[in-house]
C-alpha cells in the first residue's frame, strides 16, 4: 500500500501502550502531537481495532506487532519500542509497509546490570530462602554454602551493552570475567573472551545470559548446556524468556548441577499484572523469580521515555532515521526555508531516476538530496523550493517500488 503523509501535528494520532512513562507523553504533547495512552498490552485483534487512524504506535515488550497488524494499519508511520528488544515487532513487515521502527537500546543497561550484581550476591548467600524461613519463624544462622563473589569466575554469554558493563562492575568486585559472543567484541578490563560456549561453562562459577531476542536464539540454553556447567554453579537469565529451556533448568536445579538461579524473563509472560503466572521453576530452593523487572527502575523508564520520544520527533519533524532498526539510518538537520520530501521505497534499480523525473515534471527545484539503502529498503530525502503545487506530488505514487512518502514544511 502506497501512502502519503502531510498532516498538522495536532491531527497526527499517537497511541502509547503498556504504561509508558509520562515523560514520553509530556515530550510528545509539548511538541504539538495528540497522544492517547492505554495501561496494558493489547492482543492482535484488539490492536488491529485500535490502530485504525493511528500514525505512531508506542509499546513495550508484551504487545506483538505482526504482519497482519501492519497490513491493517491504514496511517501508521512509525513504531517505537520503549525497551531494548524489538523481537515483538515484525521488522520485515514494517519495512515492507514503509513503517520506521525505533527502540531504546542503551537507556536501561545500568538497571539490568545492577540487578544482575544484586542477584548474584543474594544467590551466593542464599538470602532469599533464609528470608522466607525467617518469615515463618525459622532461625537458620549458618555459613554453610554461603560464599563471596570475590575470587569467583563470572561467565557472560552475550557481550553487548549490558554484558560489557556487567563485566566492568563484576571485575571491580574482584571477580574473574570470561565472556562468549558470536560477534567480535572488545574485551574491557581484564575480561577474557572464550572461543566456545562449552569452554566458558566449564570454568564459570556464575553463568549469566545477556543475548538478544532473535528467533535463532530460541532454546540456545538447554539440558546439554546445563550439563556442561560446573557442579554447583549459579545461573542467571535477564535477557529473553525463549532462550532458555525452563524445564531443563528445573531438572538441573533438582539434580544439584545448578545450586541457584535467578530468572527475570519467561517463555510465556502474563500480559497484565492481573493475569496469573505459572512456571515449572516455582517452588525450587534458591530460585529467585522476578516479573521482568530488569529495566524497570524509575530512572531507566524515564530515560527510555525521553530517548524513544526524541527518536520519534526526529523522524516526524525532520525525517531523521538515526537508531531506526529497520530503515537505513540517515542523520538529518532541521528543515529551514525549504520543503522536505521523504520517500521510502523497495531497494530496486532505477527508483532515484524515476523519482527525479517525477519531481522535475512537478516543476520542483531540488536544493539538496540524499539517498541511503540497505538490502531491503531505500530512503531518499529531497529538499526543494517552497514554490510548488502540492497536487503535483501525486505523481510520486507512481514511482516503481514506492512504499510511502511524506512532506515536511
Amino acid at each position: 500500500m502506497v501512502g502519503r503523509w502531510s498532516f498538522p501535528r495536532s491531527r497526527m494520532k499517537m497511541l502509547l501502550l503498556e504504561n509508558i512513562h509520562p515523560a514520553a507523553v509530556e515530550r510528545l504533547e509539548e511538541a504539538g502531537y495528540s497522544v492517547e495512552t492505554v495501561k496494558g498490552a493489547l492482543d492482535e485483534d484488539d490492536l488491529i481495532a485500535a490502530i485504525k487512524g493511528v500514525h505512531v504506535l508506542g509499546l513495550r515488550s508484551k504487545t506483538t506487532v505482526s504482519r497482519r497488524v501492519l497490513e491493517e494499519a491504514d496511517k501508521l508511520m512509525a513504531v517505537a519500542a520503549f525497551c531494548i528488544g524489538t523481537n515483538q515487532i515484525d521488522l520485515d513487515a514494517a519495512s515492507d509497509h514503509g513503517v520506521a521502527v525505533f527502540n531504546a537500546p542503551y537507556s536501561n543497561t545500568r538497571s539490568v546490570v545492577e540487578l544482575a550484581i544484586g542477584l548474584m550476591i543474594v544467590l551466593m548467600r542464599d538470602v532469599a530462602d533464609k528470608s522466607a524461613a525467617m518469615h515463618v519463624g525459622k532461625w537458620n544462622k549458618s555459613a554453610t554454602g554461603s560464599k563471596e563473589l570475590r575470587g569467583k569466575t563470572l561467565g557472560i554469554v552475550g557481550y553487548g551493552a549490558i554484558g560489557s558493563q556487567l563485566s566492568v562492575l563484576a571485575e571491580n568486585l574482584g571477580m574473574r570475567v570470561l565472556f562468549y559472543d558470536l560477534s567480535e567484541r572488545l574485551a574491557l578490563g581484564n575480561a577474557r573472551r572464550m572461543r566456545s560456549l562449552d569452554a566458558l561453562l566449564g570454568e564459570s562459577d556464575v553463568v549469566t545470559l545477556h543475548v538478544d531476542g532473535r528467533k535463532d536464539n530460541a532454546d540456545i540454553f538447554g539440558a546439554a548446556q546445563f550439563a556442561r556447567m560446573k557442579e554447583g554453579a549459579l545461573f542467571l537469565n535477564l535477557s529473553r524468556g525463549h532462550v532458555v529451556d525452563v524445564g531443563a533448568l528445573s531438572q538441573a536445579m533438582g539434580s544439584g548441577r545448578v545450586a541457584g538461579a535467578a530468572v527475570d524473563v519467561f517463555p510465556e509472560e502474563p500480559r497484565t499484572n492481573a493475569d496469573p503466572f505459572e512456571s515449572p521453576l516455582q517452588g525450587l530452593p534458591n530460585m529467585i523469580l522476578t516479573p521482568h523487572i530488569g529495566g524497570s527502575t524509575e530512572e531507566a523508564q524515564e530515560a527510555i521515555a525521553e530517548f524513544a520520544a526524541e527518536r520519534l520527533l526526529g523522524y516526524l519533524n525532520r525525517g531523521d532515521t538515526t537508531f531506526s532498526v529497520n530503515l537505513p539510518n540517515v542523520q538529518l538537520a532541521e528543515v529551514s526555508g525549504t520543503h522536505r520530501i521523504l520517500h521510502i521505497h523497495r531497494n530496486q534499480p532505477g527508483v532515484l531516476a524515476e523519482l527525479n523525473r517525477a519531481l522535475a515534471a512537478a516543476g520542483l527545484n531540488i536544493l539538496g538530496q540524499h539517498l541511503k539503502t540497505d538490502e531491503r529498503t531505500g530512503y531518499v530525502i529531497t529538499d526543494v523550493d517552497r514554490d510548488y503545487d502540492p497536487e503535483a506530488l501525486r505523481e510520486l505514487k507512481t514511482v516503481p517500488g514506492t512504499l510511502k512518502f511524506r512532506t515536511l514544511q
